[in-house]
């Protein structure tokens, strides 16, 4: 995944490259391999050791692809992905105008934080349906073709897991 850094026109990219137990991973974070413990972590931030180093983040703000932090007292605000709207309307079959895909799945897991259609609206090629928040992000899940609502298979609130039908759109 990309992420940026506020004023810095650098981009890093990182990955999760195997799970080593319940709390623990590798990571790649610019071609450079990483041991990650995660010690704690809540709704308000998290304690981890990064290659034996201990590390402190509180989450301050967090909007759909962007969070303003505090990483061991110093303000950050990282843009979690520049292309993640693009990337989750294109995976939701948004790149496809001819789809004949009746269902709109979720790519992500998360919560149905706002439905934005009921059934019988007419919807266009990316107008926003859904909104599910995941990892303290929100993420506008948009209508993969032009077409009517007919079903909604969700409920403000609710969970859902990667590939579960948020609704049907014919």
């Amino acid at each position: 995944m990309e992420f940026k850094l506020e004023d810095i026109e650098e981009t890093f990219n990182g990955e999760i490259i195997n799970k080593i137990s319940n709390n623990e991973y590798l990571i790649k974070i610019q071609d450079k391999e990483h041991h990650l413990q995660i010690l704690n972590i809540n709704s308000r931030g998290m304690e981890f050791l990064l290659d034996n180093h201990f590390h402190s983040v509180n989450y301050i703000e967090n909007q759909t692809a962007e969070m303003k932090i505090v990483v061991d007292g110093v303000p950050l605000t990282v843009n979690m992905h520049t292309k993640l709207d693009e990337i989750v309307y294109r995976n939701t079959g948004g790149a496809d105008t001819g789809s004949t895909q009746i269902n709109l799945r979720s790519q992500i897991p998360g919560k149905v934080v706002s439905i934005e259609v009921k059934v019988g609206d007419k919807v266009k090629n990316g107008d926003v349906v859904c909104v599910l928040e995941s990892m303290k992000m929100q993420v506008s899940v948009k209508s993969h073709k032009d077409g009517e609502v007919k079903n909604l298979k969700i409920k403000e609130g609710d969970s859902v897991n990667k590939n579960d039908i948020l609704a049907e759109i014919e």
